[in-house]
């Protein structure tokens, strides 16, 4: 397998330790609100549309449809813009853009200009500068971090991502009981916001800013440099196939999720949104402590092991029973969590690594066009499966689809590795 060693800063080592690290400080902030935004808007835009707007079921389902669609559609160009651009400048930018739409919205309301063609076209837009922002902040974190930190400050992002996936719907129903589905947009608005501002703190080395020689060359020509790195790269080849087919069935299940618990289980809609706080807990677990179970199985070993060893728990989801059962599908939605931190942590740290920093980006648009375009892919098999197999068959086959994407980094070059080649561990740096 080629390996493509990333070039070092020239400036000054990072600290040591992350939590004296400012500028990662001011990152992880900064990203925990750019995160936490969505989640909030993934509840409360429907909300909206319900409320005041009075849509149909259809009419609501096109706002997932279009929150979506910007994955599929703009990856790629925001891999390469991203390269070309500033990337904090970029990702400031994409949160004033946020905050504006959505301050528009409550703004709209209130003087009755607010319609639903309104409301598709903030969520268009906001998704694409979303995609934006998510393809600069993978990139940017390599230049404020050492090598051996990778795995750390990427298992501390995550945790952001658990929190807002655990926080962001309590707050965004919160939100809308207090202020109205309109009014509480204002304080998702402030969310990136105050995204924008700790993230202008950053100081970026001058030596860490790229964009010239990808500026130069042609669009076409910039894209498929990324798709030519990830083809010649084995694992990363591997940790894409994973990750697609993880998506593809976790989005399936998660289409009839709810279904389930309602109608099979008998579960009220408080003891639902408890059964996903508390599968949350588990990626917030796996980020606090990815670092120390990198080191103890290894960098690169514990992607495959992350991926294989949680599936059995997978299949306590279609066994669970009513009442004191539906424990057993926080468990094993816990188990998925908790993988998905390790596993992402993990492989986005490899990424981060082999890539040479002014092809990461473009790398990781070519990792968000295929592994999210498969969302849509998945939820309509999700639909169909429940309709015509029925929900709890149809999560056994999901459950099953989950444990199966461990195959394609367990029969890969990873088997043989326990680290990531060319990378000291913290031990060999401290000698």
């Amino acid at each position: 397998m080629t390996q493509t060693a990333p070039a070092r800063r020239t400036e000054a080592d990072p600290p040591a330790s992350l939590w004296r690290n400012r500028n990662f400080l001011l990152l992880w902030t900064g990203q925990g609100m750019g995160t936490l935004g969505p989640r909030v808007a993934l509840v409360a835009m429907p909300l909206l549309a319900l409320e005041v707007l009075d849509a149909s079921t259809f009419q609501v389902s096109l706002l997932t449809l279009l929150g979506w669609l910007p994955y599929l559609v703009f990856s790629l160009p925001a891999g390469v813009v991203a390269d070309r651009l500033d990337q904090r400048r970029t990702m400031i930018a994409c949160d004033l853009g946020r905050m504006l739409l959505l301050v528009s919205i409550p703004v709209a309301s209130m003087t009755g200009w607010l319609s639903l063609t309104y409301l598709y076209v903030v969520v268009a837009t906001t998704g694409t500068l979303t995609v934006l922002f998510t393809v600069a902040y993978r990139s940017q974190l390599p230049k404020l971090v050492g090598a051996t930190q990778l795995v750390d400050a990427n298992g501390k992002l995550g945790m952001s991502d658990a929190l807002a996936e655990m926080g962001g719907p309590a707050l965004a129903g919160l939100l809308v009981g207090l202020l109205g589905a309109a009014r509480g947009l204002f304080a998702n608005a402030a969310t990136y916001g105050l995204s924008a501002l700790t993230l202008g703190l950053i100081k970026v080395p001058a030596a860490d800013r790229q964009g010239a020689a990808v500026a130069r060359l042609p669009f076409r020509t910039a894209v498929t440099e990324g798709f030519a790195f990830v083809r010649r790269e084995a694992v990363l080849r591997s940790l894409l196939l994973c990750t697609t087919v993880s998506n593809f069935f976790f989005i399936a299940a998660s289409s009839v999720q709810v279904t389930f618990m309602s109608r099979e289980l008998h579960a009220s809609p408080a003891v639902i949104g408890l059964v996903f706080s508390c599968a949350a807990v588990g990626g917030l677990l796996a980020g606090a402590f990815a670092n120390r179970l990198s080191n103890a199985i290894g960098s690169a070993r514990i992607m495959w092991v992350s991926m294989l060893v949680p599936g059995p728990l997978y299949l306590l989801m279609p066994a669970a029973g009513p009442g004191w059962g539906l424990a057993l599908f926080a468990l094993g939605l816990a188990a998925f969590s908790a993988n998905s931190t390790l596993f992402n942590t993990a492989s986005l740290s490899y990424r981060q690594r082999v890539c040479p920093p002014d092809l990461l980006s473009r790398v990781s648009s070519v990792y968000l066009w295929i592994s999210y375009g498969a969302v849509p892919l998945g939820s309509l098999l999700g639909g169909t499966l429940g309709a015509t197999l029925g929900l709890r068959p149809t999560l056994w086959l999901c459950a099953l689809g989950l444990w199966s994407a461990a195959l394609f980094v367990v029969f890969s070059p990873l088997r043989a590795m326990r680290d990531t080649p060319g990378i000291p561990t913290e031990v060999e740096e401290k000698k």
